[in-house]
Protein backbone atom coordinates (compact mmCIF):
# COMPACT_ATOMS: atom_id res chain seq x y z
CA UNK A 1 0.00 0.00 0.00
CA UNK A 2 1.83 3.45 -1.27
CA UNK A 3 0.39 6.46 -0.70
CA UNK A 4 0.83 10.37 0.35
CA UNK A 5 -0.56 11.30 3.77
CA UNK A 6 -0.25 12.89 7.14
CA UNK A 7 -0.56 10.45 9.75
CA UNK A 8 -2.02 10.71 13.70
CA UNK A 9 -2.07 7.38 15.07
CA UNK A 10 -3.50 6.51 18.46
CA UNK A 11 -2.15 3.33 19.49
CA UNK A 12 -2.77 1.33 22.76
CA UNK A 13 -0.23 3.30 25.03
CA UNK A 14 1.39 5.97 22.87
CA UNK A 15 0.45 8.11 20.19
CA UNK A 16 2.68 9.12 17.16
CA UNK A 17 2.14 12.82 16.75
CA UNK A 18 2.95 13.49 13.03
CA UNK A 19 0.18 15.78 12.09
CA UNK A 20 2.37 19.29 12.58
CA UNK A 21 1.77 20.56 9.25
CA UNK A 22 1.63 20.05 5.52
CA UNK A 23 3.74 17.17 4.75
CA UNK A 24 6.88 17.68 2.62
CA UNK A 25 8.63 14.71 2.26
CA UNK A 26 6.55 11.63 0.47
CA UNK A 27 5.99 8.68 2.57
CA UNK A 28 5.41 4.78 2.06
CA UNK A 29 3.09 2.85 4.93
CA UNK A 30 2.46 -0.52 5.90
CA UNK A 31 -0.15 -1.52 8.13
CA UNK A 32 -2.02 -4.92 9.44
CA UNK A 33 -2.55 -7.19 11.86
CA UNK A 34 0.23 -9.77 13.71
CA UNK A 35 0.90 -10.96 16.85
CA UNK A 36 -2.79 -10.40 18.25
CA UNK A 37 -2.55 -6.80 18.00
CA UNK A 38 -1.92 -4.10 14.86
CA UNK A 39 1.77 -3.35 13.11
CA UNK A 40 2.32 0.23 11.10
CA UNK A 41 5.36 0.73 9.26
CA UNK A 42 5.98 4.31 8.15
CA UNK A 43 8.68 5.08 5.43
CA UNK A 44 9.82 8.69 4.90
CA UNK A 45 11.26 9.52 1.55
CA UNK A 46 12.63 5.66 0.61
CA UNK A 47 14.77 5.05 -2.22
CA UNK A 48 13.50 3.81 -5.63
CA UNK A 49 15.56 1.12 -5.68
CA UNK A 50 14.05 -0.53 -2.69
CA UNK A 51 11.39 -2.72 -3.72
CA UNK A 52 8.33 -2.11 -2.27
CA UNK A 53 6.87 -5.87 -2.62
CA UNK A 54 9.88 -7.35 -1.72
CA UNK A 55 10.07 -5.34 1.48
CA UNK A 56 6.46 -6.08 2.19
CA UNK A 57 7.45 -9.89 1.74
CA UNK A 58 10.22 -9.34 4.29
CA UNK A 59 8.14 -7.12 6.61
CA UNK A 60 5.27 -10.21 7.11
CA UNK A 61 7.58 -13.20 6.66
CA UNK A 62 9.73 -11.43 9.90
CA UNK A 63 6.44 -11.38 11.84
CA UNK A 64 5.28 -14.79 11.10
CA UNK A 65 8.75 -15.82 12.13
CA UNK A 66 8.32 -14.23 15.63
CA UNK A 67 4.99 -15.48 16.19
CA UNK A 68 6.35 -18.89 14.98
CA UNK A 69 9.54 -18.40 17.97
CA UNK A 70 7.76 -17.02 21.05
CA UNK A 71 4.09 -17.44 21.11
CA UNK A 72 1.82 -18.69 23.55
CA UNK A 73 -1.42 -18.88 21.67
CA UNK A 74 -0.04 -21.29 19.17
CA UNK A 75 0.46 -25.07 20.08
CA UNK A 76 2.81 -25.24 17.18
CA UNK A 77 5.17 -22.08 18.25
CA UNK A 78 8.66 -23.18 19.17
CA UNK A 79 7.62 -21.59 22.69
CA UNK A 80 4.65 -23.52 23.14
CA UNK A 81 6.28 -26.61 22.11
CA UNK A 82 8.75 -25.41 25.16
CA UNK A 83 6.43 -25.17 27.28
CA UNK A 84 4.69 -28.32 26.71
CA UNK A 85 7.32 -30.62 27.18
CA UNK A 86 7.18 -32.09 30.65
CA UNK A 87 10.75 -32.98 31.20
CA UNK A 88 12.87 -30.93 33.35
CA UNK A 89 17.20 -30.07 32.99
CA UNK A 90 18.48 -28.96 29.65
CA UNK A 91 16.04 -28.78 26.64
CA UNK A 92 17.78 -27.84 23.75
CA UNK A 93 15.65 -24.70 21.92
CA UNK A 94 16.95 -22.42 18.42
CA UNK A 95 19.46 -19.90 19.31
CA UNK A 96 16.40 -17.16 18.78
CA UNK A 97 14.35 -18.77 21.32
CA UNK A 98 17.61 -19.48 23.62
CA UNK A 99 18.52 -15.55 23.10
CA UNK A 100 14.88 -14.09 24.03
CA UNK A 101 14.89 -15.93 27.17
CA UNK A 102 18.33 -14.63 27.95
CA UNK A 103 17.17 -11.32 27.17
CA UNK A 104 14.08 -11.17 29.17
CA UNK A 105 15.99 -13.41 31.95
CA UNK A 106 17.98 -10.32 32.22
CA UNK A 107 14.88 -8.01 33.18
CA UNK A 108 13.88 -10.24 35.83
CA UNK A 109 17.29 -10.03 37.28
CA UNK A 110 17.25 -6.55 37.52
CA UNK A 111 13.79 -5.76 38.41
CA UNK A 112 14.13 -8.49 40.97
CA UNK A 113 11.41 -10.62 39.95
CA UNK A 114 8.88 -8.03 39.24
CA UNK A 115 8.92 -8.67 35.29
CA UNK A 116 8.91 -12.82 35.43
CA UNK A 117 8.64 -14.77 32.07
CA UNK A 118 7.90 -17.33 34.52
CA UNK A 119 4.58 -15.69 35.50
CA UNK A 120 2.54 -17.62 32.57
CA UNK A 121 0.21 -20.04 34.77
CA UNK A 122 -0.94 -16.82 37.10
CA UNK A 123 -1.63 -14.82 33.70
CA UNK A 124 -3.93 -17.44 32.43
CA UNK A 125 -5.26 -18.71 35.77
CA UNK A 126 -6.73 -14.93 35.69
CA UNK A 127 -7.99 -14.91 32.67
CA UNK A 128 -5.66 -12.92 30.58
CA UNK A 129 -3.99 -15.39 28.74
CA UNK A 130 -4.85 -18.28 25.79
CA UNK A 131 -6.64 -20.44 28.26
CA UNK A 132 -9.46 -17.53 28.28
CA UNK A 133 -11.10 -14.68 30.08
CA UNK A 134 -12.40 -15.06 33.99
CA UNK A 135 -15.44 -13.95 35.51
CA UNK A 136 -13.85 -13.98 39.13
CA UNK A 137 -10.44 -14.18 41.04
CA UNK A 138 -9.14 -17.69 42.21
CA UNK A 139 -9.44 -19.37 45.23
CA UNK A 140 -6.47 -19.04 47.48
CA UNK A 141 -5.93 -22.49 47.86
CA UNK A 142 -5.21 -22.84 43.23
CA UNK A 143 -3.62 -19.44 43.80
CA UNK A 144 -0.90 -21.11 46.44
CA UNK A 145 -1.35 -23.90 43.99
CA UNK A 146 0.15 -22.21 41.03
CA UNK A 147 2.42 -19.59 42.54
CA UNK A 148 4.09 -23.15 43.37
CA UNK A 149 5.82 -23.63 39.48
CA UNK A 150 6.49 -19.48 39.33
CA UNK A 151 10.08 -18.45 39.59
CA UNK A 152 12.18 -16.96 36.70
CA UNK A 153 15.16 -18.42 38.71
CA UNK A 154 14.10 -22.02 38.00
CA UNK A 155 15.49 -21.19 34.27
CA UNK A 156 19.09 -20.89 33.15
CA UNK A 157 20.11 -20.34 29.26
CA UNK A 158 23.13 -21.45 27.63
CA UNK A 159 23.02 -19.96 24.28
CA UNK A 160 26.03 -21.52 22.46
CA UNK A 161 24.65 -24.73 22.85
CA UNK A 162 21.87 -23.38 22.23
CA UNK A 163 19.76 -25.09 25.24
CA UNK A 164 17.49 -23.54 28.05
CA UNK A 165 17.30 -25.52 31.62
CA UNK A 166 13.95 -25.95 33.09
CA UNK A 167 14.36 -27.00 36.91
CA UNK A 168 11.37 -27.59 36.91
CA UNK A 169 9.08 -29.97 34.39
CA UNK A 170 6.17 -27.30 35.16
CA UNK A 171 7.50 -24.00 34.34
CA UNK A 172 5.43 -22.44 32.08
CA UNK A 173 7.38 -19.53 30.07
CA UNK A 174 5.58 -16.20 28.57
CA UNK A 175 7.10 -13.74 26.23
CA UNK A 176 4.26 -11.60 25.86
CA UNK A 177 5.93 -9.10 27.56
CA UNK A 178 9.22 -9.25 25.51
CA UNK A 179 7.77 -10.14 22.14
CA UNK A 180 5.87 -7.25 20.56
CA UNK A 181 9.53 -5.54 21.41
CA UNK A 182 11.42 -8.31 20.10
CA UNK A 183 9.16 -7.97 16.60
CA UNK A 184 9.80 -4.11 16.51
CA UNK A 185 13.37 -4.95 16.39
CA UNK A 186 13.59 -7.36 14.12
CA UNK A 187 11.48 -5.38 11.70
CA UNK A 188 13.41 -2.37 12.10
CA UNK A 189 16.77 -4.64 12.02
CA UNK A 190 14.54 -5.51 8.39
CA UNK A 191 14.67 -1.87 7.09
CA UNK A 192 18.47 -1.00 8.23
CA UNK A 193 19.35 -3.91 6.03
CA UNK A 194 17.74 -2.11 2.93
CA UNK A 195 19.68 0.75 4.24
CA UNK A 196 16.12 2.69 4.91
CA UNK A 197 17.59 5.74 6.93
CA UNK A 198 14.13 7.26 8.26
CA UNK A 199 11.14 5.07 9.74
CA UNK A 200 8.82 4.45 12.35
CA UNK A 201 8.19 0.59 13.45
CA UNK A 202 5.19 0.06 15.65
CA UNK A 203 3.62 -3.04 17.06
CA UNK A 204 1.02 -2.97 19.38
CA UNK A 205 2.23 0.57 21.47
CA UNK A 206 5.66 -0.56 20.96
CA UNK A 207 7.52 2.09 18.78
CA UNK A 208 11.23 2.01 17.50
CA UNK A 209 11.98 5.11 15.24
CA UNK A 210 15.16 6.22 12.67
CA UNK A 211 16.42 9.53 11.61
CA UNK A 212 13.49 12.17 11.28
CA UNK A 213 9.65 12.07 10.00
CA UNK A 214 8.66 13.49 6.91
CA UNK A 215 8.84 17.48 8.24
CA UNK A 216 12.55 16.99 8.69
CA UNK A 217 12.10 16.76 12.09
CA UNK A 218 12.49 14.12 15.67
CA UNK A 219 9.71 11.86 15.38
CA UNK A 220 6.89 13.05 18.19
CA UNK A 221 5.40 10.73 20.10
CA UNK A 222 2.76 11.82 22.19
CA UNK A 223 2.26 9.85 26.00
CA UNK A 224 -1.36 8.42 25.90
CA UNK A 225 -3.67 9.85 29.49
CA UNK A 226 -4.79 6.66 31.11
CA UNK A 227 -8.02 6.29 30.92
CA UNK A 228 -10.38 3.56 30.01
CA UNK A 229 -12.73 5.83 28.40
CA UNK A 230 -11.01 7.86 26.08
CA UNK A 231 -7.53 8.74 24.10
CA UNK A 232 -5.48 11.53 24.25
CA UNK A 233 -1.91 12.06 24.34
CA UNK A 234 -0.87 13.37 28.39
CA UNK A 235 2.41 14.92 27.03
CA UNK A 236 4.61 14.35 23.66
CA UNK A 237 8.41 13.37 24.04
CA UNK A 238 10.40 14.31 20.33
CA UNK A 239 12.59 11.27 19.83
CA UNK A 240 15.46 9.85 16.90
CA UNK A 241 17.19 6.55 16.44
CA UNK A 242 15.76 4.88 19.89
CA UNK A 243 12.20 3.11 21.08
CA UNK A 244 9.86 3.67 23.16
CA UNK A 245 6.99 1.58 24.97
CA UNK A 246 4.98 2.38 27.57
CA UNK A 247 3.11 -0.26 29.87
CA UNK A 248 0.06 0.29 31.85
CA UNK A 249 -3.15 -0.97 34.08
CA UNK A 250 -6.08 0.33 32.31
CA UNK A 251 -6.67 -1.30 29.02
CA UNK A 252 -7.32 -4.82 30.07
CA UNK A 253 -8.87 -5.60 33.33
CA UNK A 254 -12.12 -7.26 34.54
CA UNK A 255 -14.37 -5.70 37.61
CA UNK A 256 -15.51 -8.17 40.46
CA UNK A 257 -17.04 -6.88 43.83
CA UNK A 258 -16.82 -3.37 42.84
CA UNK A 259 -12.47 -4.16 42.17
CA UNK A 260 -10.45 -3.90 38.96
CA UNK A 261 -8.26 -6.89 38.62
CA UNK A 262 -5.83 -5.38 35.88
CA UNK A 263 -4.09 -7.80 33.40
CA UNK A 264 -0.44 -6.70 34.85
CA UNK A 265 0.31 -9.81 37.17
CA UNK A 266 2.86 -9.21 40.13
CA UNK A 267 4.69 -12.71 39.97
CA UNK A 268 5.86 -11.94 43.37
CA UNK A 269 2.45 -11.93 45.21
CA UNK A 270 0.74 -13.92 42.28
CA UNK A 271 -2.11 -11.28 42.00
CA UNK A 272 -2.75 -7.98 39.73
CA UNK A 273 -1.17 -4.37 40.82
CA UNK A 274 -3.11 -2.28 42.68
CA UNK A 275 -1.23 0.61 43.57
CA UNK A 276 -1.43 3.58 42.52
CA UNK A 277 0.93 3.70 39.61
CA UNK A 278 -1.05 3.89 36.09
CA UNK A 279 1.45 3.86 33.17
CA UNK A 280 5.08 3.62 32.58
CA UNK A 281 6.97 4.91 29.38
CA UNK A 282 10.81 3.80 28.87
CA UNK A 283 12.89 4.91 26.15
CA UNK A 284 15.56 2.72 25.47
CA UNK A 285 17.53 1.41 21.68
CA UNK A 286 16.49 -2.36 22.45
CA UNK A 287 12.62 -2.33 21.86
CA UNK A 288 12.34 -5.69 23.45
CA UNK A 289 14.38 -4.29 26.52
CA UNK A 290 11.53 -1.14 27.06
CA UNK A 291 9.48 -3.48 26.57
CA UNK A 292 9.78 -5.85 29.51
CA UNK A 293 11.19 -2.82 31.67
CA UNK A 294 8.14 -0.58 30.94
CA UNK A 295 6.24 -3.88 32.43
CA UNK A 296 8.49 -4.22 35.55
CA UNK A 297 8.71 -0.81 36.46
CA UNK A 298 4.78 -0.92 36.07
CA UNK A 299 4.73 -3.78 38.66
CA UNK A 300 7.18 -2.24 41.24
CA UNK A 301 5.18 0.66 41.41
CA UNK A 302 4.71 4.27 42.32
CA UNK A 303 8.23 4.38 44.59
CA UNK A 304 10.36 1.55 44.07
CA UNK A 305 9.71 1.64 40.50
CA UNK A 306 11.24 5.48 39.38
CA UNK A 307 14.16 4.21 42.18
CA UNK A 308 14.69 1.19 40.64
CA UNK A 309 14.55 3.03 36.84
CA UNK A 310 17.15 5.98 38.77
CA UNK A 311 19.68 3.30 39.71
CA UNK A 312 20.15 1.23 36.69
CA UNK A 313 20.56 4.26 34.55
CA UNK A 314 16.36 4.08 32.79
CA UNK A 315 14.94 6.76 30.94
CA UNK A 316 11.68 6.13 32.32
CA UNK A 317 8.57 8.37 32.37
CA UNK A 318 6.02 7.80 35.59
CA UNK A 319 2.07 8.54 35.45
CA UNK A 320 0.61 8.00 39.03
CA UNK A 321 -2.84 8.78 39.85
CA UNK A 322 -3.55 11.46 42.53
CA UNK A 323 -6.96 12.89 43.76
CA UNK A 324 -6.67 15.23 41.14
CA UNK A 325 -5.29 13.50 38.29
CA UNK A 326 -1.81 12.10 37.68
CA UNK A 327 1.55 13.48 39.52
CA UNK A 328 4.44 12.77 36.72
CA UNK A 329 7.72 11.92 37.86
CA UNK A 330 10.77 10.68 35.43
CA UNK A 331 14.50 9.53 35.75
CA UNK A 332 17.15 12.03 35.06
CA UNK A 333 17.43 10.14 31.94
CA UNK A 334 14.18 10.79 30.44
CA UNK A 335 15.37 14.75 31.22
CA UNK A 336 17.72 14.50 29.24
CA UNK A 337 15.59 13.30 26.60
CA UNK A 338 13.01 15.72 26.96
CA UNK A 339 15.47 18.76 27.30
CA UNK A 340 17.19 17.79 24.03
Amino acid sequence: MTRLLQICLLLPTLLVAACEGDTRMPEYELSGNAMGTTFNVLLVSPSERVSKDQLQARIFETLEDVEDLASTWREDSELSKFNANPASGWIATSVELCEAIAGALEVSRQSEGAFDITVGPLVNLWGFGPEGATSEPPTEDVLVAVMAEVGYERLQTRCDAPAVNKRSGGIYVDLSGWAKGHAVDELASVLDQHQLENYLVEIGGEIKVRGHNAEGLKWAVAIETPSTTKRVPHSVLRVTNTSVATSGDYRNFFEYGGRYFSHTIDARTGRPISHSLAAVTVVNESAAYADAMATALLVLGPTDGPERAEKLGIAAYFLIRSKTGFDEVTTPGFELLRSG
